[in-house]
């Protein structure tokens, strides 16, 4: 969504691909009409409120919202659930099929202050592990390392059954 604002949409194809394609259009209006970049909290916003404004025929998604400020390149991660209800953390947050297993791996794995290197395997071994777990998940996922001077991104290979 902007050089170093990211978000994941785990749900429903069609839901996905129609919010997509509404927050790409007000990302770039408000880039336009503003002359800066979204910053998270900003997009968080913006997110939280086109899911509320469905919330009686919402989309089933549960975006996963994940960045750097653009000023102060301050790490941002946030996920929200179907009506748009915003939880903003400042650890790890969790979407998506294997969402009991990812709690358990993430709680697991992760400590404050870790570096790229260490928290690209705590990520990967997360969502492989996880993805281990539950039937309904697999075939990998992309991993990416967002950095104040550049963005890593990692692609992960999974059972295939």
């Amino acid at each position: 969504m902007g050089k170093k604002l990211f978000i994941g949409l785990p749900g429903l194809a069609t839901d996905v691909q129609t919010f997509a394609n509404e927050l790409k259009f007000h990302s770039n209006l408000y880039n336009l009409s503003e002359s800066r970049e979204l910053s998270p909290k900003v997009f968080l916003s913006m997110v939280s409120n086109f899911l509320y404004q469905r919330r009686f025929g919402p989309y089933f998604i549960e975006p996963v919202i994940a960045g750097l400020d653009p000023k102060t390149d301050e790490p941002f991660i946030a996920s929200t659930d179907l009506i748009g209800c915003p939880m903003v953390t400042n650890d790890f947050v969790v979407a998506g099929t294997c969402l009991e297993q990812l709690y358990g791996m993430c709680e697991t794995l992760y400590k404050p202050d870790m570096q790229p290197d260490e928290l690209f395997e705590c990520i990967s071994q997360a969502l492989l592990n996880a993805q281990d777990r539950d039937a309904y998940s697999g075939w990998g996922g992309v991993v990416y390392v967002i950095e104040p001077n550049k963005i890593t991104k990692r692609e992960l290979k999974a059972r295939m059954d």
